[in-house]
């Protein structure tokens, strides 16, 4: 059953989808730079940097530590 917040995370990881295409978009068609520091097209490639990062943490799996589980791929405690 989907919740209300799994829309806004679907919606979130859209919309970062969305944004990675347009800067793409924009790299690609970005005309050759002339001097060797172009602010804009450096700009360009950092917020790629950044949508890709941010989509990379909305899709990876998230370790939350329990009593029983204190290390990633640990087994349940034997007591």
């Amino acid at each position: 059953m989907k919740t209300e917040y799994d829309a806004h995370i679907e919606a979130a990881i859209l919309a970062l989808l969305i944004a990675r295409q347009q800067i793409a978009d924009e790299i690609k068609n970005y005309p050759t730079p002339v001097a060797g520091c172009d602010v804009q097209y450096n700009g360009l490639l950092s917020k790629r940097a950044q949508v890709t990062r941010a989509l990379d943490a909305m899709n990876s799996e998230v370790f939350v530590p329990t009593p029983r589980t204190l290390v990633a791929g640990g087994g349940a405690e034997n007591r």
